[in-house]
């Protein structure tokens, strides 16, 4: 079900930060600097955030447990493993992915969530906090980009076992809506990810 809820969310923070390739110049960094402001400061969407936050980082974190405790349960491996026959690449590495994902979260939310809230930024022409520009500086960086986008290569590997996951654990993936949802699944797994690299890529690209 929390696996459901990340596509939710990531849908949702994705079209947020379309803003910065879709628009451009003062347009740009006002249009996204106002969205920061309110993404931080209305009290409902704070909450919702809190809760979003918190329930990613618990879902990687319940992912790897229950994958370790998987393993100390069965230490030794079958004698004959069937590899992808049995269980996509994916779903038999979530505590990897789980893991390099927990990693991007922290890095990602120290570079800007806690620049807005507690960086010494300066303020646009509007007197917004500059988080546009933070932005785009951060992704001026070939590294800061490539592991960026690394990440999120990781996070379409992590959709692509969790939503079919998410509708088995609401009854859905039944026989008769298997493959549509295979098919979802894919599709989210690619069109999403693909989405979020290609934001730190055109700034990158802009930039030289």
């Amino acid at each position: 079900m929390s696996g459901l809820f990340l596509v939710i969310f990531l849908i949702g923070h994705l079209i947020g930060n379309l803003q910065l390739i879709l628009l451009s110049g003062e347009a740009a960094q006002k249009q996204f600097n106002e969205y920061a402001l309110f993404m931080t400061t209305n009290p409902a969407v704070k909450i919702l955030s809190i809760v979003t936050y918190t329930s990613i980082i618990l879902h990687i974190l319940l992912t790897i447990i229950l994958v370790l405790q998987s393993k100390q349960a069965r230490p030794i491996g079958y004698a004959v493993e069937g590899g992808g026959e049995n269980s996509a690449w994916a779903s038999r590495n979530m505590a990897l992915l789980g893991s390099l994902l927990l990693v991007f979260i922290i890095l990602h939310m120290k570079s800007f969530w806690y620049e807005m809230h507690w960086g010494a930024i300066g303020n646009d022409p509007s007197g917004n906090k500059d988080l546009y520009t933070v932005t785009v500086v951060a992704f001026q960086n070939i590294w800061y980009t490539a592991f960026y986008v690394f990440s999120m290569i990781i996070l379409g590997f992590h959709l692509s076992h969790g939503i079919g996951s998410g509708f088995q654990t609401i009854g859905l993936k039944t026989r008769k809506y298997l493959e549509p949802i295979k098919k979802t699944a894919i599709l989210f797994s690619i069109l999403i990810p693909s989405a979020f690299a290609s934001i730190p890529i055109i700034l990158y690209l802009q930039s030289l």
